[in-house]
């Protein structure tokens, strides 16, 4: 059994000639403004006013910047405007310049990672000191029950 698999789901279909649905109701809705500006305020003045919306509904129908619709846009815009802004101030203290030294700059070609010297009998102090607390927290915990 053969299923058909749709292709081209992201291009809308042509339904007015070369337009789609959304680009002939933007066109639509210009051209239906831009008559009732001219009928109630004359050629001129009437052209004047509606220049505007022409300008719009053209960019909604044909204007795609980045291959988007220009109607996300002009959401984005809106919602910059109207939304609540977070402004984070960061204080920079004032700034100090270090100057290295020749043994900084002699150590600096060996060796880029700082490493603690510890000599074995440290070590093992550390070692001795860390048992005894041990020891001591689990004879805490015993006298405690």
């Amino acid at each position: 059994m053969r299923f058909q698999i749709p292709q081209f789901i992201d291009v809308e279909d042509k339904l007015f000639g070369p337009l789609t649905l959304k680009q002939f109701i933007y066109l639509a809705g210009g051209a239906s403004v831009t008559v009732a500006a001219v009928v109630f305020l004359g050629l001129f003045f009437g052209l004047i006013v509606a220049s505007p919306v022409i300008v719009l509904a053209v960019a909604l129908a044909f204007y795609r910047p980045n291959n988007r619709p220009f109607i996300n846009y002009l959401e984005s815009i809106l919602q910059y405007y109207t939304k609540d802004k977070l402004y984070i101030w960061n204080k920079k203290g004032p700034i100090t310049t270090f100057t290295e030294t020749e043994d900084a700059t002699k150590n600096r070609k060996y060796s880029s990672i700082v490493v603690p010297n510890l000599s074995q009998s440290k070590l093992k102090d550390m070692n001795w000191e860390l048992d005894v607390k041990k020891k001591q927290d689990e004879d805490l915990s015993d006298n405690a029950v």
